[in-house]
């Protein structure tokens, strides 16, 4: 069985920056502009890697009118 790297590379690397970037905002985040505890975000990011990521962007943060 041989992997074709072509196409999974892609996947790869996007789910890392996905994971990459989510951490980074929740990090620099305040803790009353993010929904929930930072701990269960940064589970949930790490855990469910492409759909933890896309989940926290979601629904993590709370908007504020500008």
């Amino acid at each position: 069985m041989d992997i074709q790297w072509k196409l999974i590379a892609p996947i790869i690397l996007l789910q890392l920056i996905l994971v990459v970037i989510a951490l980074v905002s929740l990090a620099r985040a305040k803790a009353e502009t993010i929904r929930g505890p930072k701990l269960l975000w940064v589970l949930i990011i790490l855990g469910g890697s492409i759909i933890g990521s896309i989940a926290y962007f979601a629904m993590g943060r709370k908007e504020y009118a500008a």
